[in-house]
């Protein structure tokens, strides 16, 4: 790794006590109390994952600073050095890696550059800094020096995009060819022109297109050997691309490479961008999703299949690019590669919700899949098969004292839930409330209900599992004392999911009481451990590439309403009650289901409200040093997920909630 600092700005030394962080940066003046401004270059054909910096403190306490992934060969941090801080570690790639500029700035000079970038914030910044509220400041300055929204993405790329070095960027050899199949009207021949420019620009000159004509084929196209006329393409994977698309210069070699090697993929895509009528907007992809992608076709193009898996699925050119990827997904391939790189401008079309529903429902009756399409408007989703009669469910609910949450809570879930085979297992943590015990006594005739006593300290975790231990039903439902149901059909729509032999924990569309969103899936990272994606935005905000309208795989879901399945659950042991008792314990349990190979899944359609916490209220004073504990131990054991969240883009801040750029 090399610096490019300014001279006797910053070196950097070698460390060898963490395999991780292996590497220091050393300042000739103080750092604590100031700002680092980083600036950082990657080999463009490395895979992105974000670097890390850990800031030391006496004590060997530490915080830790989560950046964001060099998606177009360099990116840029800004963020406050902690006070008492005494070294700056960082964790990042062995080779191909730079630091361009290491720059430490007053918080004058970052006021200075907020003003410059987000005026707006520039009033709610001298406020909090008059109040002296140092967090909500430190996070108003990192957010609008630092973060840019998705409609700010040109001014973003110009920033960040390296042009191409010889010298540094590695692009591997030794490629396989790659099949491309165009198709097209004869009125598209300025596009096809464009995508065929694109294609003769390749750096990786190894392709065979077939263009496929829809009428007479116009005159005055380019001549070249690797392109014919109809049929499949020789090469070792196949894609199709749209007239108009425009590849950028080492696409193909990106793509090629997924294809080399003793474990060629079956599957490849990258991001890409598109002309929207708000201007240029990005496509940036989550890691293999396969719900998603058969509800939404977010892997769009470009995108490769095996020719193996190709011939596998019986699929021929004609049958569209849409066939293609929902017969791929479907047959199950093991070896998928996501390129976070935007390797494609693509050309517009039209929405074709009939037809991607016709082609759904087909590739589902092809494959033998029990789901079938559900469709909303123009939104597509799946319905997974509840088994008749339907299991028996187990709602876990854990409190102390507050009646006036836990009459509401249980009213939802044994007279607004329709599902007919539940039962509830209420785990008191101690109530002293007159109130409490005069809904136990109302509620003792129910055979529905059951009360375990479990008085002393709060651990949620313990109390969960011993909910658990001590309830008959197939699928466990946590559920928070401050849940309120809001529609009857949530129970069925986690129930269907939770009993999918690959899905391990399913969350919920958990509101506010402002009717905004609370949780719509856990982003680990997001907030330095893990956070809420799109706190608080509308109710109906759809997400980037409309993954808030359909059910979809996320890398955790909170406790505050969980279901899965019994047997994964006892399979994993439960809850960690001794590493995480209160908080952690829900995005630790799905990390270590999804090491088993069962993946977490967000539904849209069970809709709740949750009034976060307030039967527990916020973390001060040692609740806070509680919470820290838990964190840096989740921190310490799921670092690697921290550092590449599979379905968040590395692209996208951790700062804020979600789905901005940094």
């Amino acid at each position: 790794m090399t610096a490019r600092s300014a001279p006797g700005a910053c070196r950097i030394a070698p460390r060898s006590d963490d395999p991780d962080f292996t590497r220091a940066l050393i300042f000739e003046r103080p750092t604590a109390g100031r700002w680092l401004a980083l600036d950082y270059a990657l080999d463009r054909f490395a895979v992105p994952v974000r670097p890390l910096l850990r800031f030391s403190q006496a004590g060997g306490t530490h915080e830790d600073a989560l950046l964001p992934g060099p998606v177009l060969g360099r990116a840029s941090w800004l963020g406050p050095v902690p006070p008492g801080t005494e070294e700056i570690l960082l964790a990042a790639p062995a080779e191909g890696f730079r630091i361009e500029s290491a720059r430490l700035l007053s918080r004058m000079a970052v006021l200075a550059l907020c003003a410059r970038r987000r005026p707006d914030t520039l009033p709610v910044a001298l406020y909090q800094w008059l109040r002296r509220d140092a967090r909500r400041l430190r996070n108003t300055l990192r957010i609008a020096a630092g973060v840019r929204p998705l409609a700010q993405y040109p001014v973003w790329k110009a920033e960040h995009a390296r042009p191409f070095e010889p010298a540094f960027d590695r692009a591997p050899s030794g490629l396989p060819r790659l099949g491309l199949i165009l198709e097209a009207t004869s009125g598209e021949a300025g596009a096809v022109r464009r995508t065929l420019a694109s294609l003769q620009a390749q750096r990786h000159g190894d392709w065979r297109l077939s263009l496929h004509w829809q009428g007479p084929e116009p005159a005055c196209l380019p001549g070249d050997p690797r392109i014919s006329a109809g049929g499949l393409p020789g090469g070792a994977a196949v894609g199709v691309l749209r007239p108009g698309d425009q590849l950028a210069p080492d696409a193909l070699t990106h793509l090629a490479a997924a294809f080399s090697g003793p474990e060629p993929a079956d599957l490849a895509y990258a991001d890409s961008e598109a002309e929207t009528p708000d201007g240029l907007r990005p496509c940036l992809k989550p890691g293999w999703s396969p719900d998603l992608a058969l509800t939404t076709l977010y892997p769009g193009r470009p995108l490769l299949v095996a020719r193996d898996l190709v011939t596998r699925v019986g699929w021929a050119p004609g049958q569209g690019a849409r066939a293609l990827l929902l017969a791929a997904a479907l047959a199950g391939p093991a070896r998928i590669r996501r390129i976070p790189r935007i390797l494609c401008r693509t050309a517009p079309e039209a929405p074709d919700p009939d037809g991607h529903a016709a082609d759904l429902t087909a590739a589902l009756r092809r494959a033998g899949s029990p789901a079938v399409v559900a469709r909303t408007g123009d939104v597509l989703d799946l319905d997974w098969p509840l088994p008749d009669p339907p299991p028996l469910v187990s709602v876990i609910v854990p409190t102390r004292d507050r009646p006036d949450l836990l009459r509401v809570a249980v009213r939802g879930i044994l007279h607004d839930t329709a599902y007919p085979a539940l039962e509830l297992v209420i785990v008191d943590n101690g109530s002293t409330d007159p109130a409490v015990a005069a809904l136990y006594a109302e509620w003792a005739s129910d055979p529905r209900v059951r009360r375990l006593d479990r008085p002393g300290p709060f651990n949620f975790s313990r109390l969960v599992n011993d909910g658990a231990a001590a309830s008959r039903g197939e699928v466990l439902l946590l559920l928070n004392n401050d849940i309120e149901v809001l529609h009857p059909d949530w129970l069925v729509a986690m129930v269907r999911q939770a009993l999918r032999p690959q899905v391990g924990a399913v969350g919920a569309k958990l509101l506010f009481g402002s009717g905004r969103i609370q949780h719509a899936g856990v982003v680990v990272g997001l907030g330095g451990r893990a956070g809420h994606i799109l706190r608080n935005r509308p109710a109906d905000a759809p997400g980037h590439l409309g993954r808030l309208t359909v059910a979809h795989e996320v890398a955790g879901v909170t406790a505050a309403c969980l279901a899965v399945a019994r047997h994964k659950f006892e399979a994993v042991g439960g809850l960690d009650a001794e590493a995480f008792p209160v908080d952690f314990n829900d995005i630790d349990l799905c990390l270590r289901l999804r090491e088993r190979g069962w993946t977490s899944v967000w539904t849209p359609r069970a809709v709740l409200a949750h009034h976060e916490s307030v039967s527990r209220g916020p973390s001060v004073g040692p609740a806070r040093a509680r919470f820290e504990a838990e964190a840096n131990r989740f921190a310490a054991r799921w670092r690697a997920v921290i550092r590449d969240d599979p379905y968040y883009h590395p692209a996208f801040s951790v700062t804020t909630f979600g789905e901005e750029l940094e």
